[in-house]
């Protein structure tokens, strides 16, 4: 189908549906509609009335935040055994790979033999874990995924447990529990993935009423882009209950390959997302896939805003990072660049992970109708912890300040 017939349909699918979601009021204080109407580029997200109802509310509720993505149990091995194993597996020391057959020994033997680092991984549950650490209420975030009934499960709830994310894992026994082997030899990173059970999240794992009330109680939703290429049907039951909820919808392209996912017409997934994340080469593709005639990412951005809503009350934010250069901030009419802020050379020790921990930051603010400036501080605050740390990693307490010149 041709680019601009995309469009077309996008704009035709959403009429019906826009003049329904206006006679939907949820009572919470929504930030996202703060945030498209504020006059600033980096104005209070909440009028005045809504700060004072956050401030009576005095802590984060549970469950106001929920994940829905990919678990993978992530193992980083560094020091002399790094070496030993790639030169066992015949790994090249920069790289990424899906496992084949004749490694998943590997897992097995980093479990037994060596000493890794644990992380429970996958980039939407690390953006949740970083939110729960950042929020500090037990159980403020909930996490849905799909693992296996194993060994690498025991230790994948352990990790995602430990920082107070309430995690509920589709487990599907007939498979193996996602993993990412990490063998770190000096500044190079060789990644070694099986999906495994990852890959069966079900929309009958939904149907259950403990975890549908989970659902219902959450008022933010974070889905990763990498969930589309799983179960699409369960993204789409999640993304209409937040539609016809007033619920504020978050979403990640993840990945250049999956923005065809969003460009689907028969999808139509963006016409649910609120909150829109991805980086510089993932917004080019995204406007490639869509039927933009530009390539410029703030054009791409602002573009990306007014493709139709079908809940119509909140505006559509776009955020693109971009590395060391200025992230995008596009809503309404507007785009601002926001300067990033470099971290000294001798404090990085790994950049995996500061994309979903910069997100994560952001959302533990963004959660609790602060201003998009404190919003954004939170996320490199996070991302420059993150960054000197193996893996999407942080120290037991954040002490994060913002420098709210409010």
């Amino acid at each position: 189908m041709e680019p601009t017939r995309k469009i077309r349909i996008l704009r035709k699918a959403v009429t019906c549906a826009r003049s329904i979601s206006r006679s939907y009021r949820h009572p919470w204080p929504l930030s996202m509609i703060h945030l498209c109407q504020s006059e600033s580029p980096l104005s209070s997200i909440h009028t005045q009335s809504d700060r004072k109802y956050s401030n009576m509310i005095g802590s984060v509720p549970e469950g106001i935040l929920l994940g829905v993505g990919n678990p993978l149990l992530d193992m980083t091995i560094t020091g002399p055994d790094a070496k030993s194993l790639l030169k066992e597996y015949n790994l090249l020391p920069n790289n990424a790979i899906l496992s084949k057959e004749e490694h998943m020994s590997l897992f097995e033997k980093c479990v037994k033999q060596y000493n890794p680092i644990y992380l429970a991984g996958g980039a939407t549950q690390n953006t949740i874990r970083v939110a729960q650490w950042l929020l500090q209420r037990p159980n403020a975030t909930t996490f849905f995924g799909a693992a296996g009934k194993d060994m690498y499960e025991e230790i994948l709830m352990k990790k995602a447990t430990e920082v107070g994310v309430n995690v509920k894992y589709d487990i599907h026994p007939e498979k193996s529990t996602g993993k990412c082997c990490a063998i770190i030899t000096g500044e190079d990173r060789s990644l070694v993935t099986d999906l495994g059970a990852a890959k069966l999240f079900d929309i009958n794992f939904l149907n259950d009423p403990e975890i549908w009330s989970l659902v219902e109680k959450a008022k933010y939703f974070y889905i990763g882009g990498f969930t589309l290429s799983v179960n699409k049907s369960a993204v789409l039951k999640i993304l209409q209950h937040a539609a016809d909820n007033d619920k504020v919808v978050i979403m990640n392209l993840h990945a250049t390959f999956l923005c065809s996912h969003f460009a689907d017409s028969e999808l139509n997934i963006l016409q649910y997302v609120d909150v829109l994340f991805g980086n510089g080469d993932e917004a080019k593709e995204l406007g490639k896939e869509v039927g933009f005639t530009t390539s410029d990412v703030k054009k791409i951005g602002l573009e990306t805003v007014h493709l139709p809503k079908v809940n119509s009350r909140h505006g559509r934010t776009v955020i693109f990072t971009q590395g060391r250069s200025p992230t995008i901030l596009a809503r309404r009419d507007e785009i601002q660049e926001i300067p990033v802020v470099p971290v000294e050379k001798d404090l990085i020790k790994d950049t995996n992970g500061c994309g979903d921990a910069f997100v994560g930051g952001f959302l533990s603010q963004f959660v609790q109708g602060e201003h998009t400036e404190k919003c954004i501080q939170c996320g490199s605050y996070a991302a420059r912890e993150v960054i000197q740390n193996f893996g999407c990693n942080f120290p037991e307490k954040p002490n994060f300040v913002a420098n709210d010149k409010s």
